[in-house]
Order: structure tokens, then C-alpha cells, then sequence
């Protein structure tokens, strides 16, 4: 599953439908998966790049119905690879039938792999929206361009979300694929073991000076003015810090406290993904040496500022 921390935005007005090939670009279609959530929006978007020979970039969710869709959507063409962004399970567990249905080899991001070793006593949050079952054909290391007929998508890894997880560059539009690391409806969760907030800012910054004009995303509508957008999404995140150093200073010490203090408004089914975020955050910042908590970092932890 993939998540939000926030309700959806203001400043995205676009609401694009389910189960509709639409034409992005001379080179892009895009169908969008029936799995519309308060953590996926419309639903999960699968881009169809190329014509004749082409790619499908996160085909999505195990639905039969939206498989089917992609299917009919690329009849008469030859589907040759599918890109995988990341593993979480809106995005890759159909590349298996799609794969067996059309002999497409499936490239992209590695198997699942957690940020970190899990605390004494904690869960495994996140395994249940991990496709756990994810076998790629060929893993795609940084910088590592696939030529396709007509067009190349360069893979650029960007962990964070997830520690697997890549966008995909198509160098002939200056587009890019941004999976969750950037979506215009809304945040990406970060949520430890299975993702890292110093990995996210990381893989932000990452995107700073790029040529790319426009991004299509794992979920909603385009971002556009992407250079100002990151620069914006940054800057959310290091307010976020600076709340969470506020609450701690002015005596909240659990998580479910300071979610209650910063998270003004918010929808209750956002809660526990928010929650995770705010652990991110003080994962990160027990590591940088900026606050302290009784053991590892764990959500039911007690934290306190240095």
C-alpha cells in the first residue's frame, strides 16, 4: 500500500479517473488502477511508454480487472519490459501476470529491503504492503539507461519511502517518472524500518538542478514546476522537524501526543500513517544527536530534546 501524511492539497485541482487510457504525450498513456483510497487517491497510476514496442512503468495492484485493462490498452503492440519503481503492493504484484501474458521482462528496483534492522520487540509495521513476492528479471542500478524503441528511461535511485525505490527518467521529454518520492496530491509517507527520513531528504535534494520539466507520479496529477515543487517539499519536511523539536521542548514525549499537537485537523484514517512519519523524523534525529528517547527508537518510545 502506498501512504500519505496529509490529507490531499489544495494546489492539485486534478482528479484524473480509473479504467481511462488517456494520452499524456506524444510518447506517454497512462491507466489508473480502481484502488482509490485516503492513502491512494484515484488510484495507483500505470504509464504505458513508447509505441508498438513498449514499457509499462508500475502495471499495480493484483486486480484482474485492471490488469485486463492494460492488457486491452496495448493490443497489437508488444509489451517488452515492465519498470518497477517500487514494491510496495498498489504497485508491483501485477508485473507477474502481466509477464506471463505477454513474455515482458521485468527491470527496475530491487527486491524489498528494510532501512534497517528491526528493534528488539518491533513489528515488521509495513511487511503486509510489501509485495514480498516481487522477482525482477533485472535490477537497475543508478544511472543505468534502458533503451527501449523511440525512447530510453534512465533509472535514478531515490530511497527514502522505500529503501528499493527508483524514478525513471524519459530523457526524450525531460520527464520523469516519480513513483511516491514526489506526488502533487499529497506527501509521502516515510515510515521506519521499511523507508528513512535522512535517505528521503537525501534523494530530495537528489532532484535539485535537473533538467526535467514535468513529473508523472505513482499517484494524481502531474507536478508541475518540479525544481520549485522538491524545493517546496523540502521545506515541508524541515518545518515538520522544527514542530516536532517544539512539541518535545514544550514537554510532549510519546508520538501519539505530538500527532495530536501537529496534525491539526487531520483525517482519522490518516492517523497511524501519520504517526509513522513523525517516527521517521525522531529516527533521524536521535541519530543526528538532536533529541534522546528511553532505547532505540520505537513508536511507543519516550523522547526528549537535547
Amino acid at each position: 500500500m502506498t501512504h500519505s501524511d496529509e490529507v490531499s492539497q489544495p494546489f492539485d485541482a486534478a482528479r484524473p479517473p480509473a479504467g481511462q487510457l488517456h494520452q499524456l504525450s506524444p510518447l506517454v498513456r497512462r491507466l489508473i488502477a480502481p484502488n482509490a483510497s485516503a492513502f491512494t487517491f484515484t488510484g495507483t497510476c500505470s504509464y504505458v511508454v513508447g509505441r508498438g514496442r513498449v514499457a509499462i512503468i508500475d502495471p499495480g495492484p493484483d486486480n484482474p480487472a485492471h490488469i485486463a485493462a492494460l492488457l486491452k490498452a496495448v493490443e497489437g503492440e508488444s509489451v517488452e519490459h515492465i519498470l518497477i519503481t517500487h514494491t510496495h503492493r498498489d504497485h508491483s504484484p501485477a508485473a507477474a501476470t502481466i509477464k506471463a501474458a505477454t513474455g515482458a521482462k521485468i527491470i527496475g528496483c530491487a527486491p524489498h529491503h528494510s532501512a534497517r534492522a528491526l528493534a528488539l520487540g518491533e513489528i515488521a509495521m509495513l511487511e503486509a504492503s510489501n509485495d514480498l513476492l516481487y522477482t525482477p528479471d533485472h535490477v537497475m542500478a543508478d544511472g543505468e539507461r534502458f533503451d527501449g524503441v523511440g525512447f530510453g528511461l534512465t533509472a535514478l535511485a531515490t530511497p527514502g519511502h522505500t529503501m528499493n525505490h527508483l524514478c525513471f527518467v524519459l530523457d526524450e521529454e525531460k520527464t520523469l517518472f516519480s513513483g511516491d518520492h514526489v506526488m502533487a496530491w499529497s506527501t509521502s509517507i516515510v515510515a521506519p524500518p521499511d523507508g528513512s527520513m535522512a535517505a528521503y531528504m537525501a534523494s530530495l535534494d537528489k532532484l535539485r538542478g535537473r533538467e526535467e520539466v514535468i513529473y508523472w507520479p505513482g499517484h494524481g496529477g502531474p507536478v508541475n514546476q518540479p525544481e520549485r515543487f522538491v524545493r517546496g517539499l523540502a521545506t515541508h519536511r524541515l518545518q515538520r522537524e522544527t514542530s516536532i523539536l517544539a512539541r518535545l521542548a514544550a514537554g510532549d514525549r510519546t508520538i501519539p501526543d505530538i500527532v495530536s499537537a501537529i496534525y491539526d485537523g487531520l483525517d482519522a484514517r490518516l492517523k497511524g500513517a501519520a504517526a509513522l512519519s513523525v517516527f521517521a523524523h525522531l529516527e533521524d534525529l536521535v541519530a543526528r544527536g538532536r533529541v534522546a528517547c528511553d532505547g532505540e527508537p520505537m513508536l511507543n518510545g519516550q523522547y526528549w530534546r537535547l
